[in-house]
C-alpha cells in the first residue's frame, strides 16, 4: 500500500465565489474528505470505533497555506500522508493539487478523544492499522 492516499475532487459552482475561484473554506472541506477516505482506506471504521470504544478523532490544529487559486471546473487531487503518530494525536500532511501544481497545503493535527471531550490514547488496533503508513 502506498503511504500517500489520493482522492479526486472536482470543483463545482457551489465551491466557488463570484469570481469562479474556490472559496478558501472549501479547501478545508476537501481535505476533510481526504482524511475520511484515508482512514477508511487504512481499514479504520470510525462509526464502529465510536460505538465499541467511545472514542472519536477531532481536528485540534490546522496550519494552512493557500498557494494558488482553484477554479470552477478544475479536477483536483487531495493527498493525505501520515507525518507522525503520538499517544493521543495523529499529524497529517495534506495537499490539494491541480495536476502537478500545488494549490493548497496543510499540516493537520488530530486528537483522539472520548465522547465527553477528554483526551484518549489512540486505540491499539487503530495504531496497528495506521502504523504501516509510517514506513
Amino acid at each position: 500500500m502506498s503511504d500517500t492516499h489520493v482522492l479526486p475532487v472536482r470543483v463545482y459552482y457551489e465551491d466557488t465565489d463570484l469570481a469562479g475561484i474556490v472559496y478558501y473554506a472549501n479547501y478545508l472541506k476537501f481535505i476533510e474528505r481526504g482524511r475520511s477516505e484515508w482512514v477508511r482506506a487504512m481499514g479504520v471504521d470510525q462509526v464502529a470505533l465510536r460505538a465499541a470504544q467511545g472514542v472519536v478523532f477531532a481536528v485540534r490544529r490546522v496550519e494552512a497555506d493557500y498557494l494558488r487559486p482553484g477554479k470552477f471546473g478544475d479536477d483536483l487531487t487531495v493527498t493525505t500522508r501520515l507525518r507522525e503518530m503520538g499517544g493521543a494525536r495523529i499529524v497529517l500532511d495534506q495537499e490539494v493539487l491541480r495536476g502537478a501544481e500545488r494549490l493548497f497545503q496543510a499540516v493537520v493535527t488530530l486528537v483522539c478523544m472520548t465522547d465527553d471531550g477528554h483526551a484518549a490514547r489512540v486505540p491499539a488496533e487503530v495504531r496497528a492499522l495506521l502504523s504501516p503508513a509510517m514506513h
